[in-house]
């Protein structure tokens, strides 16, 4: 289903390349919602893939690469009353703002973009999207970073440092920040993330410990086996990452729905799993959106 249309993709450019200022109008216009409400719970869409060049989904080496076709995919999803925000680079926020697709959503702003995929830095992850000062002057509501633990490539002290100085600012700032914690390895030239409930529970604690204060922090957990002993492992709020999609989808969304009743779990933060879903986008979408919002029993309407 094709939301967007040429049009607007031409108005898009036309804005960029004559009048850039209207990024920054669309952003200070737009209308703002609570992080928490209603059920206190969220459901974020996530689309920062690309800027660490990781194009592919599936068997689809650049499935994400068409720009139109991924914000057109956003569209179908942002404009589900069960998404309750999107995750993004500052190009993917700046589209949308444009479009008008952030009106009483959540933006969470990605910050570490530079361990591109495959690179021999890749451990190395540096903060080259958004920044702090830059979140709080755009009205980015949430700010989100990867933290990949390797402990036999030197690129992890850095990142480790680098993680800790943006939860502090974030800290003072009063701005809620995920981190995505995983203890990695490299496996056949790539850079692999343990998935046992021992490995995520050791990601945790190196994570919470990061920044003078925890007081903004939540954390973004893969589902794996044993959630509820993984779980015990913080008093975080916490989102599960969606991560790519099984063999069975219907096996993908109950692992979800599981998980989503277990203490401490604060919601869903999906991307290419839904977006690039094998059947309709919009019937992913609204299935996750059903198992973090139970109440969404209403029959969608369309604008």
């Amino acid at each position: 289903m094709k939301i967007l249309t040429d049009d607007d993709f031409r108005r898009i450019r036309a804005i960029r390349a004559e009048s850039p200022q209207e990024i920054r109008d669309a952003l200070a216009r737009r209308r703002r919602r609570e992080v928490i409400r209603g059920d206190g719970r969220l459901f974020i869409i996530a689309a920062d893939h690309p800027a660490r060049g990781a194009l592919a989904v599936g068997s689809a080496p650049n499935a994400m690469a068409d720009r139109c076709e991924l914000l057109d995919r956003l569209a179908v999803a942002l404009r589900h009353p069960g998404v309750d925000g999107v995750l993004g680079t500052p190009d993917i926020i700046d589209d949308l703002a444009l479009l008008g697709l952030l009106e009483d959503k959540i933006v969470v702003g990605s910050m570490n973009r530079g361990g591109l995929r495959g690179a021999s830095f890749e451990m190395d992850d540096r903060y080259t999207g958004y920044d702090v000062p830059a979140m709080l002057d755009s009205g980015v509501d949430f700010a989100k970073a990867l933290l990949r633990v390797n402990l036999d490539d030197d690129g992890t002290a850095p990142t480790l440092a680098a993680t800790a100085e943006v939860v502090t600012a974030a800290a003072r700032a009063d701005l809620p920040i995920m981190l995505e914690p995983f203890m990695s390895r490299h496996v056949g030239g790539r850079v692999v993330n343990d998935l046992d409930p021992e490995s995520v529970m050791l990601s945790i604690a190196i994570a919470s410990g990061l920044g003078t204060s925890s007081r903004s922090t939540w954390l973004k957990l893969p589902v794996v086996d044993d959630m509820e002993r993984v779980l015990s492992a913080t008093t975080m709020p916490v989102l599960l990452l969606g991560g790519d999609a099984g063999a069975d989808p219907d096996d993908t969304f109950s692992s979800w729905e599981g998980a989503l009743s277990l203490p401490g779990v604060r919601g869903l933060t999906v991307g290419r799993t839904l977006l690039y879903s094998n059947g309709d986008v919009e019937s992913a979408i609204d299935t996750a959106a059903r198992l973090v919002h139970p109440e969404l029993t209403q029959p969608r309407t369309h604008s």
